[in-house]
């Protein structure tokens, strides 16, 4: 138990997938999982843990922006032993190459700043995934049918963003899509020595002003979420 976590020792799996939502981290554990119990409600962060073809999997929100998934991910690896983590949610479309429900696997996360960015002083560290989820979770894309696209990925510091130059520059440098919370997750992988992967489904766009219906989300993030179970595991 920590001051974020309620859960007990061995409530955690060492396979953590993490939606930003704590909602949809239980709508994941319901629907994908086997026999999910609620293993953290503190601060209404849920989390969930169970087996997914056998093996254990917890599904655990990690709320929105890098600060609040610090501070999961930072507990999660070094008091409960976790060892691969995959956020799981959504991003906004920043190439037009990219659609709407289109399926992102991050290899890098770029960023103005992140929680860690004291650490590095003048280094400008670059976040990346772990290649071996990268290429699992493509494969596992491709099985799927989900149109998927593999490349970098920004993760901003704001939502309501009042910067269209640096966003026109993103876009040039071919960043797929933005979203607030991976630079900081592959950053605390790499610190850790664990592995790490940021799949996103393309819920708006920034380009086409495009968004996805409430109703066809389910649908859409479900692809998502079975990419990186499948992606865990192989």
């Amino acid at each position: 138990m920590t001051i974020h976590i309620g859960a007990e020792p061995g409530d955690i799996a060492e396979t953590v997938l993490m939606p930003g939502d704590p909602l949809r981290a239980k709508w994941a554990a319901e629907t994908f999982l086997d026999n999910p119990r609620l293993v953290n409600e503190t601060r209404g962060m849920l989390g969930y843990t169970g087996t997914w073809k056998g093996n254990p999997v917890t599904i655990h929100g990690s709320g929105m922006g890098m600060p609040s998934l610090s501070i999961y991910v930072n507990e999660l690896i070094k008091d409960f032993g976790a060892k691969t983590l995959i956020r799981i949610g959504s991003a906004g479309g920043m190439s037009q190459d990219v659609g709407i429900r289109d399926v992102i696997i991050a290899m890098t996360a770029s960023s103005v700043s992140t929680p860690s960015i004291g650490m590095f002083k003048e280094l400008n560290f670059a976040p990346c995934a772990d290649y071996g989820l990268v290429r699992a979770a493509a494969d596992a894309a491709e099985a799927n049918g989900a149109k998927t696209h593999v490349g970098g990925i920004y993760s901003a510091d704001v939502f309501y963003d009042e910067r269209p130059d640096l966003n026109e520059q993103m876009t040039r440098h071919g960043i797929l899509a933005v979203e607030m919370e991976t630079a900081e997750l592959y950053i605390l992988a790499a610190r850790y020595g664990c592995r790490a992967l940021s799949v996103v489904t393309v819920s708006d766009h920034l380009l086409t002003h495009e968004a996805l219906p409430s109703e066809d989300r389910e649908r859409s993030f479900g692809d998502m979420v079975e990419i990186a179970l499948e992606a865990a595991f192989k």
